[in-house]
This record gives C-alpha cells, sequence and structure tokens, in this order.
C-alpha cells in the first residue's frame, strides 16, 4: 500500500538556508517527486564510505543514481579533456559502489544523465567527454527527440519517438560489458541504455525529473514492488 522504498543518491555541497550557511546534502527536489509520483516511497542517499553501500541496497527495493558533475575521466582510462569538469571523486566512489551492490543483489536500477554514465562506466565502458547541442544554455534544459531502439524494454515502455528535457555535454561512448543502447538522439548521441537479463537496469540520459513522462520511473517502482520485502 506504500509502495516499494526506493533510494536515490545525493551529493555534498555548501549550501544557505535562513540564517545558516553550511556542507549540506542536496537533491533538486523533482528526483524524489519523480519517484513519489510514479507510486514509490523515496529515500535520499549521502554520501558515505562506500563499503556501507551493500548494506544500504539491502534495505531497498529499487535504486535511482541521479544527474550531476562530469565522472572523472581517470575512472575509464581516459585523460581529462579541458572541457571536462572537476572531480567528484567521493561522489564517484559512492554511486560506483552503490551500482555495484545494485547489480551484485538483482535490485531495480535507473541510472539519470550522469547515473547513465556512471553505469555504463561501471561495466568497462567509456564517455564521450564533450558534444554541443544537448543544453538549453547554462542551467537550462533543453528538449530534443529520442527514439527507441525496437526491441528492447525501453521500446516497450516508451515506443516510437519522444521528447525529452536534456541538459549535458558528455555521453556514452563505448558500451560497457552486456549493455545495450536502446534509445538514440537524431545525432547519434546514445540516450538510453540497458542490460538485458532477470535484473531491471536501465540509464537514461535525459531528465526525467524535468517533464512529466513518469513511464519509465513507473515501470521502475513496478519492479521494486516484485523484490522480496517490498512495501
Amino acid at each position: 500500500m506504500n509502495g516499494p522504498l526506493i533510494g536515490v543518491s545525493t551529493y555534498r555541497e555548501e549550501a544557505r538556508w535562513g540564517v545558516w550557511r553550511s556542507e549540506a546534502v542536496l537533491l533538486p527536489l523533482g528526483y524524489p517527486r519523480l519517484v513519489q509520483d510514479a507510486g514509490g516511497l523515496a529515500v535520499l542517499l549521502p554520501p558515505d564510505d562506500p563499503a556501507r553501500a551493500a548494506a544500504a541496497v539491502a534495505r531497498l527495493d529499487g535504486v535511482v543514481i541521479a544527474g550531476g558533475p562530469d565522472v572523472e575521466p581517470g575512472r575509464y582510462g581516459a585523460d581529462p579533456d579541458p572541457r571536462t569538469g572537476p572531480p567528484a571523486r567521493e561522489r564517484d566512489a559512492w554511486e560506483l559502489a552503490l551500482i555495484h551492490a545494485a547489480l551484485t543483489a538483482g535490485t531495480p536500477l535507473l541510472g539519470i544523465c550522469r547515473g547513465m554514465q556512471l553505469l555504463n562506466v561501471a561495466l568497462g565502458g567509456t564517455l564521450l567527454q564533450h558534444l554541443d547541442g544537448h543544453t538549453g544554455g547554462v542551467g537550462a534544459f533543453g528538449a530534443h527527440p529520442v527514439t527507441a531502439v525496437a526491441g528492447t524494454h525501453y521500446a516497450a515502455l516508451a515506443p516510437g519517438t519522444a521528447e525529452v528535457p536534456t541538459y549535458h555535454h558528455q555521453a556514452v561512448d563505448r558500451l560497457g560489458d552486456g549493455l545495450v543502447a536502446s534509445a538514440y538522439a537524431a545525432d547519434g548521441t546514445v540516450e538510453a541504455v540497458e542490460r538485458p537479463g532477470p535484473s531491471w537496469v536501465l540509464g537514461v540520459q535525459w531528465h526525467p525529473e524535468a517533464g512529466e513522462d513518469l513511464r519509465v520511473v513507473r515501470d521502475l517502482v513496478r519492479a521494486a514492488g516484485l523484490t522480496p520485502g517490498s512495501g
């Protein structure tokens, strides 16, 4: 009745509220609201010791890895491009550990934007460090169509072409082990990936939390509701 428990990764940032200015655990409201609107119970996963990731995932029915800064290129054996942002090593380590824990446990896993890129890197893939045309300008979402690949799980959820909110300058290059591309942009950019098999594993390059299409997240919540001990 309460819905499955979906953990969403967060990040550490200095913030201001009221009279306070301090380090805080942050996540745009769109992420937990997306989970809630899809029928799940959202809980926030603050950065922690990667060794604790398996214990955290064991208490969850599903995991969402949120968008954010560029993945450190050294994670996939590349030198940084001048246009690549500064590393977020603590976040990389924690979220990679969450991804590996979810994959090992068979816990439904959704990667959003950076989360999809990190899923690809976790499975041995690489990234393109810069491309143009996938934002609406600094601090503004753009929009463009993505087309599902017939026969994929994503295509079963969202067949054909859909307009999506987008904000990224990096993308999947070489696919990670076991991943298949399940949607593309018109310029050939990989816009969704999935891992066929018994577990629900999907990544989308766009930002569903900034739009109104609940199809992917509703299916994540549905799959999470089938996991042992789910709500």
